[in-house]
């Protein structure tokens, strides 16, 4: 039975924090806006009238994990829902790119964390809310029992603690919205695959193979790495 690779992620999150001797005050979690340039993304930028049309929420600056709502197959745009997304499969190779950085408290981090862990781990229940995006064009709130979109999903999750990037519900957040908050700082712009190059997962992993004082298992490290090449889902 093959194991999800949030899986993996959630152990290795875990024994960091098991090596860690005492948490820090503050953490840090990010939003990635991304423009990949499918059909399907086109119709999103019919909706949001922005460049860059895809949020995600991310939770380590190397962008391991990283989570939205989009396709699950490469070639199927209509299966769409919760995703744990693969910024390093070669679709991305292309894609623009703007990254945020906000600063919260490492219990408001944890609450986000554990929200989206919740979330995978049911997830199959999660849809993906395209009337949603019409009535963001409309102004009318469309609810949909268990259904988001990307950037509804994003600031769902912020919803989850007192911290709101975006002073709107949910519902109506479109990805240029966190472009324009003031409580986000960008640090990255430009090309994906650029900034996943210089944050290489595979420099961060590597080490752990042969490491026996690393907090992270070398036999994780090694499966982490074989199923970064493998995994194809998260295509938006």
């Amino acid at each position: 039975m093959e194991i999800p690779l949030y899986h993996f992620y959630r152990i290795i999150h875990y024994f960091q924090q098991k090596g860690n001797s005492k948490m820090t005050a503050n953490r840090d979690i990010y939003i990635v806006l991304t423009g990949t340039g499918t059909a399907f993304s086109g119709i999103i930028k019919w909706f949001t009238k922005a460049e860059l049309n895809h949020a995600s929420i991310a939770f380590d600056s190397e962008l391991r994990e990283v989570y939205s709502f989009g396709r699950k197959r490469v070639h199927n745009p209509f299966i769409a829902g919760l995703i744990h997304e693969n910024f390093i499969h070669p679709f991305y190779s292309s894609a623009d790119c703007a990254i945020y950085q906000l600063r919260v408290s490492a219990e408001e981090y944890d609450t986000m964390y554990n929200h989206v862990q919740g979330m995978m781990q049911n997830q199959e229940r999660y849809k993906y809310h395209l009337l949603g995006l019409v009535g963001v064009l409309l102004n009318i709130r469309i609810d949909r029992e268990d259904a988001f979109f990307c950037s509804h999903f994003v600031a769902s999750v912020f919803e989850e603690t007192t911290i709101h990037p975006v002073a709107k519900p949910s519902c109506f957040v479109t990805p240029e919205d966190f472009a324009s908050s003031l409580c986000a700082h960008k640090i990255f712009s430009g090309k994906l695959s650029y900034y996943m190059r210089r944050n290489s997962r595979v420099a961060v992993l590597a080490p752990n193979l042969h490491n026996t004082s690393s907090p992270v298992p070398g036999t994780v490290a090694a499966r982490m790495l074989r199923l970064n090449e493998e995994r194809t889902e998260g295509i938006v």
